[in-house]
C-alpha cells in the first residue's frame, strides 16, 4: 500500500522521503517524555490515514472484502462470508480517522506542482487543517476496529494512497489529451469505467461550476487526493496560477461559491466513483499476486487486469 502511494504521489519519492527524514529528526530532537507520545508510525508511513488497524492471525491473504466505507456491519458480513482473510476499507477508520489531517499537507505540494506558490497554500491550508483535526476529533474513531477485534477479522485501510493512484490516472489521462471545452473534458470521464456505471445512478461526472460551453484552459487534478477539501481561500490563487478548471470528487457550497467567485470551472468527477477508481488501481496489484476480491460498500470492481467490472 505504502509503495503504490509513494510511486504515485505527487512530490516522487525524494519528495516522500524528505518528509519522512523531517519526521524523522523532529523525533530525535524531542525530549524523552515526548517521545512517548509521538506516534513511532509517522517514521515509516507517509499515510496516517491509512494502516493496518487489526490482526488477529497471521494467515495468508487469499480472498478480501473491500469497501468504500467498513463499518461494524461489514465486519458481521465478512464473518458470514466465512472465508475473508482481511476486511479493506478506502475511508479512514480508527487511529487512521483520527489522523486524517497529517496527510493535509500533500495538498501543498499539489498546488505548488500546478504554479501556486508554496508559501501562499501553506499559509491557507494552515487553517483549514487545524479545523479537519478538530472536526474528526469527536468522532467514535474506534468503532469498525473494536468490532473487528471482537470477531476476530484481519482489518486495514487505505485513503490516500488510493487517492494518489486516482490522481495520477486522472491526470496522465488528461495530460494527454487535447481538451478545449468543459463539455469534452466531461466526455472524456464518462468513458472511465468507474465514472461509466455511476452515470447509470445518476452521479456520474459534473458540471459544479461553469458551464459546457466554456473553454478549460489549464487542468488541475487539485481535489482528488490529500486528505479531504483544502481552503476555499485558495481558488483565486489558483486562478492567479493561471488555472482555468478544477477536477475534484466533491466540493462544499462555500467551496463552490468561491470557485464562482474566482471564476474557475469546476467538474466534480464523483466521490464514490472517484474512490472507486484509485481502490482498483491498489486492488489490481493485489489481483495480479492471485488474491481473490470480494467488492462491497459502494465499492465498483473493475479489474484492468482482467477487464471484468463487478
Amino acid at each position: 500500500m505504502i509503495r503504490v502511494g509513494i510511486e504515485a504521489d505527487f512530490r516522487g519519492r525524494e519528495g516522500v522521503e524528505k518528509l519522512l527524514e523531517n519526521k524523522r529528526k523532529k523525533y530525535e530532537n524531542l525530549p524523552e517524555k515526548a517521545k512517548q507520545d509521538f506516534d513511532k508510525d509517522a517514521l515509516e508511513n507517509p499515510y496516517l490515514d491509512s494502516g493496518v488497524w487489526n490482526v488477529s492471525d497471521n494467515k495468508d491473504i487469499k480472498k478480501v472484502l473491500v469497501g468504500i466505507d467498513i463499518g461494524p456491519e461489514e465486519i458481521l458480513i465478512a464473518r458470514e462470508l466465512g472465508d475473508i482473510d482481511l476486511v479493506i476499507a478506502h475511508h479512514p477508520i480508527g487511529k487512521g480517522l483520527a489522523q486524517l489531517a497529517d496527510v493535509m499537507d500533500l495538498q501543498c505540494d499539489v498546488l505548488s506542482y500546478y504554479g501556486v506558490p508554496i508559501n501562499i497554500s501553506e499559509g491557507l491550508m494552515r487553517e483549514r487543517i487545524s479545523e479537519v483535526a478538530r472536526g474528526v476529533n469527536p468522532s467514535n474513531h474506534q468503532r469498525t476496529v473494536d468490532a473487528a477485534k471482537l470477531i476476530k477479522v484481519n482489518l486495514m485501510n487505505s485513503h490516500t494512497p488510493c487517492d494518489n493512484l486516482a490522481a495520477k490516472f486522472l491526470k496522465s489521462l488528461i495530460e494527454g489529451k487535447k481538451i478545449e471545452r468543459v463539455s469534452e473534458l466531461i466526455d472524456i470521464l464518462k468513458e472511465i469505467p468507474e465514472y461509466k456505471e455511476a452515470a447509470k445512478i445518476g452521479v456520474g461526472p459534473k458540471i459544479f461550476v461553469g458551464s459546457p460551453d466554456n473553454h478549460c484552459g489549464k487542468i488541475a487534478m487539485s481535489e482528488i487526493t490529500g486528505g479531504t477539501e483544502g481552503s476555499p481561500k485558495l481558488y483565486e490563487k489558483i486562478a492567479q496560477a493561471g488555472i482555468g478548471t478544477v477536477v475534484g470528487m466533491h466540493i462544499s457550497e462555500e467551496h463552490k461559491k468561491e470557485a464562482e467567485a474566482a471564476h474557475i470551472n469546476v467538474v466534480i468527477a464523483g466521490h464514490i466513483s472517484s474512490d472507486s477508481l484509485g481502490v482498483n488501481l491498489f486492488m489490481d496489484e493485489l489481483e495480479k499476486q492471485g488474491i481473490e476480491i470480494v467488492p462491497c460498500s459502494g465499492f465498483t470492481r473493475v479489474s484492468r487486469v482482467s477487464r471484468v467490472v463487478s
